[in-house]
C-alpha cells in the first residue's frame, strides 16, 4: 500500500489471486509484501505466472520469496526477482519449474 498508493481493498485483491504473496512478521504479524515485488503501478507483472509455477510445484509463500530473492550469479541482476524485473521472466519460469518439479 506504502509504494503503489493502493487500497487496502484492491492489495487484498492482489494477494487473493495470487498477483502478490508475503509472510506474516512482527508482534502485530502484519502480512508483509516484499517491496521487490511491487511497482509505482502495482504487481509486478512477470510476478504472477512465476509464483503461480511455484505454488503448484508445492512452495508455501515464505519459500516462494526465498527462492525469489536467493542469491544466483547465473541470473541477471544475481537473483530469480532481479531477473523478472529485468525481463527474463522466462529463464526464471523455467528454473522455477525446474525448482518446483
Amino acid at each position: 500500500m506504502e509504494r503503489t498508493g493502493a487500497s487496502l481493498p484492491t492489495v487484498k485483491r492482489w494477494l487473493h489471486e495470487r498477483e502478490l504473496v508475503g509472510r506474516r512478521r512482527g508482534q502485530n504479524r502484519a502480512l508483509m509484501v516484499p517491496s521487490t515485488f511491487v511497482t509505482e503501478e502495482g504487481p509486478l507483472v512477470a510476478l504472477r505466472g512465476t509464483i503461480t509455477v511455484l505454488t503448484d510445484g508445492g512452495l508455501a509463500d515464505e519459500e516462494i520469496i526465498d527462492w525469489l530473492h536467493a542469491p544466483d550469479d547465473s541470473l541477471a541482476g544475481g537473483s530469480a526477482i532481479a531477473s523478472l524485473h529485468a525481463g527474463a521472466k522466462t529463464e526464471v519460469r523455467r528454473r522455477a519449474q525446474e525448482h518446483a518439479f
